[in-house]
């Protein structure tokens, strides 16, 4: 894995890049930290970019940036939406990028993010660790959000299907928020997987959110795949009545969300949430069987 300092991305003077001469992302440290870029080299982005708010820096407004930030949930005003404005701290060890935010004022919550090539030469391992820094214990979970680029489709899969017969349990909450319409053309409810478009026409937002016990969501975009392995932990409690994942989308974006479980974190206690991300050429068609046949032979290729 090669890394660039100093390298110019957006506007921002400092990013860093890191690239394995096959897929390459690009971290701001002016800012964030925000992993602003993941696709394969000299291609097209995956994830968004706020192209009003590049090299933007300072300030008390929380800005969205684009690409992937690092939260902590539930959801709240102001708590939530601490303005990531000011550098990061960083470190380098020839394997690991270790990116570290100074303590949110607000929150007394501080953010790490761990950023390390993966076994592969199309994955990336990113760990996001909290960090209670007040002198209280603190209940929170880690919640990992990636702004994904216009366009494209978010893909959650169903559960196996099963007969009525013997299947007396559910297996798996859909969660749904005040605005959400199912009747939206941005949702496709399969039996097989559910798909979100990120439609730059359309008038509103929209979000969901599911348990899924699966491990994955992914991102598809002209004929690229972006899969995001996460850890499913049963033992868990979930934010957002027991939402491991979601997806959020308005006219500009298309969001791809991971939530560790809650956590009361004693003072200087930390926990950590990994999302493990793979890039793929792939041809989906949109028909369900089609689609099942060539994610479940990429899904089994992110088996770790």
């Amino acid at each position: 894995m090669e890394i660039e300092e100093n390298f110019k991305y957006g506007g921002w003077e400092n990013c860093i890049r890191l690239t394995n001469g096959e897929v390459e992302v690009i971290i701001t440290t002016d800012v964030g930290p925000r992993i602003i870029r993941f696709g394969f080299k000299g291609d097209q982005n995956l994830f968004g970019e706020m192209k009003q708010q590049q090299g933007r820096t300072g300030g008390n407004e929380w800005l969205t940036y684009g690409g992937h930030r690092f939260w902590h949930a539930p959801e709240v005003m102001p708590r939530t939406y601490f303005p990531d404005n000011n550098p990061v701290n960083y470190q380098w060890n020839g394997k690991t990028l270790k990116l570290i935010q100074d303590v949110e004022y607000t929150t007394g919550m501080q953010k790490e993010i761990e950023v390390t090539p993966g076994r592969a030469d199309n994955h990336i391992k990113v760990l996001h660790r909290l960090i209670n820094k007040n002198i209280w214990e603190i209940e929170l979970a880690p919640w990992a959000i990636t702004v994904m680029a216009k366009n494209g489709r978010a893909i959650i899969p169903q559960e196996p299907y099963r007969t009525g017969e013997g299947s007396l349990l559910p297996v798996r909450p859909l969660v749904l928020w005040p605005y959400t319409e199912m009747s939206d053309p941005r949702f496709s409810w399969g039996n097989r997987f559910i798909q979100v478009k990120q439609d730059p026409d359309a008038k509103n937002y929209q979000k969901i959110g599911v348990l899924n016990t699966l491990g994955w969501t992914a991102y598809y975009l002209n004929e690229q795949l972006f899969i995001k392995r996460y850890r499913f932990d049963p033992e868990a409690h979930y934010p957002d009545f027991g939402a491991n994942a979601e997806v959020y989308t308005n006219p500009d974006i298309l969001e791809i969300e991971t939530l560790g479980g809650m956590k009361k974190l004693l003072p200087r206690g930390s926990t950590e949430h990994v999302e493990n991300w793979f890039l793929f050429n792939a041809k989906l068609d949109g028909e369900e069987e089609q689609m099942e046949n060539v994610l479940t032979s990429l899904i089994k290729k992110t088996d770790l």
